[in-house]
């Protein structure tokens, strides 16, 4: 197989794995995306998050809003620029996340346990190991 074949096929066959297991999701995935990146990030500004999400700042706004709303986000000063404000997950954020999180690993798991004998799991283990190198790689760029 060419490697530009291989490259298409993966890009697809994750990209539909991505959607399949989002159909459990609760929540809009904008406000999901930006509840991972502070958890993983730590408190940002609105401006950060939108340049991650690759979203217009207006939209990331819009999404912090009603996370605000809702009590999964709150707010304070920026530390060295009075302007700006840092975004904070809060408690009821991150189990909100957890939920989220928690429903896409148990679709995977039951898919995984499903569809897979022993062999084909140990393969799919040594398979994500390689995805994580190559997001690794990728990352470096």
């Amino acid at each position: 197989m060419d490697d530009d074949v291989l490259a298409e096929d993966l890009r697809h066959t994750i990209g539909e794995l991505v959607r399949t297991v989002r159909a459990v999701d609760t929540m809009p995935s904008g406000e999901a995306a930006v509840l991972g990146h502070l958890d993983r990030g730590g408190p940002q500004t609105t401006a950060e998050l939108a340049h991650r999400r690759g979203v217009t700042h207006q939209s990331a706004a819009k999404t912090v809003k009603e996370l605000l709303a809702d009590g999964l986000v709150r707010t304070e000063p920026h530390p060295t620029d009075g302007r700006k404000l840092l975004v904070h997950i809060t408690d009821a954020g991150r189990a909100r996340l957890g939920i989220e999180r928690d429903q896409r690993s148990g679709r995977l798991d039951t898919a995984i346990g499903e569809a897979l004998n022993p062999d084909e799991r140990r393969r799919l283990r040594d398979a994500v190991d390689l995805l994580a190198r190559l997001n690794a790689h990728l990352k470096e760029k």
